[in-house]
């Protein structure tokens, strides 16, 4: 969640504040960086569109430096060139900066660029993992199709 009243710059220093006088860095420039959104500094929260909001939201936890993040459906609602936008942090997250992204996703093509190992749920337990190419039509079929 964002605070709709406060500027995209207000909403990343509230949790990051700390964090950024503890490192003497600028985290939020990084974040800015991540989702291309350095013009949005003074804009509140609450006028930035749904995508914009959810980059913030991610942008908000980054601010934390986090070794883990778990991304619950980061890409409902969002149109699709800011999914591309959200995969491509996940992967630079994961693979250029080695952070673990844990990601709960229904998209399967999202999934496919952005992961390399899955994990499908049943009742609360797991009926098939593994790496991303073992990700068969088959499982697909038995355990995601309606």
């Amino acid at each position: 969640m964002i605070f709709p009243l406060l500027t995209v710059e207000e909403n990343l220093a509230v949790l990051g504040v700390c964090v950024v006088r503890a490192r003497r860095g600028r985290y939020p420039a990084d974040v800015y960086e991540l989702f291309r959104c350095s013009g949005h500094a003074s804009r509140r929260g609450g006028d930035l569109s749904g995508g914009q909001q959810q980059q913030l939201a991610i942008g908000r936890a980054l601010v934390l430096g986090p070794k883990f993040l778990i991304l619950d459906e980061p890409t409902d609602g969002i149109q699709p060139n800011v999914v591309q936008q959200i995969g491509d942090v996940v992967v630079r997250l994961n693979r250029d900066l080695g952070m673990t992204v844990l990601l709960v996703e229904q998209k399967l093509p999202f999934v496919r660029r952005v992961a390399d190992r899955f994990a499908i749920m049943t009742k609360g337990a797991i009926v098939a993992d593994g790496p991303l190419d073992a990700l068969t039509d088959a499982l697909i079929e038995e355990h995601l199709t309606v």
